[in-house]
């Protein structure tokens, strides 16, 4: 579903949400991305997560599931056949591992088919490039 947000095209934005899923020991599993919404800000090379429908989602799904699935992280798009994390990425994506006890995941959509992917626990972001 994420891939369909690619910024493969000179006119798309990024793109953005969060991921749901639950953990099982060390491991993250991801069962849910929200997708962009209208109140979210876009631009070609930011996306500013905004609208309350993805706090609304993970609220009820994790009632849904009894607390088992929860938020795990966030996701976006970058206008990169490579993507990397910017600045402003790591910094906010420390903010929320010093706040969430629990390892966090981070995913960057390349404009073909490349991910980033990192995983934060405390205020490190560890991360690896996975093609898909």
């Amino acid at each position: 579903m994420i891939f369909g947000f690619r910024q493969n095209a000179a006119h798309k934005t990024e793109a953005g949400g969060i991921l749901l899923g639950f953990r099982r020991g060390d491991h993250l599993h991801i069962v849910e991305a929200t997708t962009p919404q209208p109140a979210d800000r876009r631009s070609l090379f930011r996306f500013f997560r905004r609208d309350r429908y993805h706090q609304s989602v993970a609220l009820k799904r994790w009632k849904e599931s009894n607390a088992m699935v929860d938020y795990l992280g966030e996701w976006h798009t970058h206008p990169e056949v490579r993507p990397t994390p910017s600045f402003l990425d790591m910094s906010e994506w420390i903010q929320i591992c010093r706040r969430e006890p629990l390892p966090m995941v981070f995913i960057i959509v390349g404009m073909d088919s490349s991910l980033w992917v990192g995983v934060g626990v405390n205020d490190c972001v560890l991360n690896a490039v996975i093609a898909v």
